[in-house]
């Protein structure tokens, strides 16, 4: 499987993680409805749809409100990379959420 982004990006907010006492688990680690997204465990590699992801160090909100964050992450494009052509739209995503 592809690396998920709690491991490129080191937050400590998986399960069993660094910082998970302080900052709380991650969406991203547990989110079993994106399992499987663009290679990733549960909604690692789908992130930036999701609330409450830890960005800049601090935990992020909505989806509109850190877009532009996300877009410019080392994380979100390097995902960009390796599954182009292959990319599930966001709004793909969304609605697996629901």
């Amino acid at each position: 499987m592809a690396q998920n982004c709690w491991q490129i990006k080191k937050c400590g907010r998986e399960v069993g993680g660094a910082k998970v006492k302080e900052l709380g688990v991650c969406p991203a680690a547990t989110e079993r409805r994106l399992a499987g997204v663009h290679g990733g465990q549960n909604g690692g590699r789908a992130c930036w749809v999701m609330t409450g992801t830890l960005c800049g160090g601090k935990v992020q909100g909505s989806y509109a409100a850190k877009l532009a964050n996300c877009m410019a992450c080392d994380f979100y494009k390097q995902v960009q990379k390796e599954d182009a052509g292959r990319i599930v739209a966001s709004s793909k995503l969304f609605v697996m959420l629901k």
